[in-house]
């Protein structure tokens, strides 16, 4: 499992599942032979994106970033469409490092779309019930309140076999949460309570963009999702932030990339540092 050391804050991903979704939709209105020499695309036009939950340790806490896609919870169908060659292993993956479901404190979910989310909830008896019962479950007040009343577009990926078990563990924010070194802010976009996660200690940082950047090839403000609720969003969320963390000379960490766990850049745009994906 691939770790960064932020100052004393300590970050390992865990392996929860790995998709395959359709290229042109992934990147939107640029034009493929623009995106595919900087992300590669098997026969179908899918790229692989990995759904990695990112454990943080801190402080005595133990805190999770996502959920991945879960185990058991997606039909055959949905297997097929989303194109999952792996389902979650985050159990066995705490396991490694001595720790359980029971032990997390927090879970920090940047929105709650199936791929994210499907992982907070598991069948027991033919109940669903909490995967992380201990822990609080934060996100912003706008997505908790769209994850339970979904519209004719996101109800396809709000689904309430993945809150009805949790929300009493759910403590929302408005524009932002905070704790110690970590910070999550609201910046729609992706979605419209989609939020981002900074992590500040001492001289370093380390941002997690989540689904505005879902790969390093999405570094570009231009370069949004044709999944995005509200691309100029996405984009002036883009501009504002990756900017800033620039200037710091953050990391830029990932949950769905499949080459990358996290990247700095230079400033000519190139890659200078960076934490690859090891299977």
């Amino acid at each position: 499992m691939e770790t960064l050391q932020i100052g004393n804050v300590s970050l390992t991903w865990l392996s929860g599942g790995v998709t395959n979704l359709d290229g042109g939709a992934m990147f939107g209105v640029v034009p493929k032979g623009l995106w595919s020499k900087k992300y590669p695309h098997n026969e179908k036009n899918q790229i692989e994106l990995s759904t990695d939950p990112i454990l943080i340790q801190m402080d005595g806490k133990t805190i999770l970033v996502e959920s991945g896609i879960g185990k058991g919870k997606l039909s055959e169908k949905q297997l097929r469409n989303y194109g999952v060659t792996r389902e979650s292993e985050l159990e066995a993956s705490l396991g490694k490092i001595g720790l359980n479901p029971e032990k997390i404190d927090y879970v920090l979910m940047t929105h709650l779309h199936f791929d994210h989310a499907c992982g907070l909830t598991g069948l027991v008896g033919g109940k669903y019930v909490s995967t992380f019962p201990n822990a609080q479950i934060i996100t912003s007040h706008i997505e908790w309140d769209e994850m339970r009343n979904p519209n004719i577009r996101s109800k396809n990926t709000y689904w309430k076999e993945n809150w009805e078990a949790i929300e009493n563990q759910v403590v929302n924010f408005e524009e932002s949460w905070k704790m110690g070194p970590i910070s999550m802010y609201h910046t729609g976009g992706h979605s419209d309570g989609h939020s981002i996660l900074i992590i500040e200690d001492g001289e370093e940082m380390a941002i997690h963009m989540a689904d505005l950047m879902p790969t390093h090839a999405h570094r570009n403000s231009l370069w949004v999702m044709a999944y995005d609720d509200y691309p100029m969003d996405s984009i002036a969320a883009k501009e504002k932030w990756v900017s800033h963390a620039l200037k710091r000379n953050a990391w830029f960490t990932f949950y769905h990339d499949a080459f990358y766990r996290a990247v700095k850049w230079g400033e000519d745009g190139q890659i200078v540092k960076s934490i690859k994906r090891q299977g």
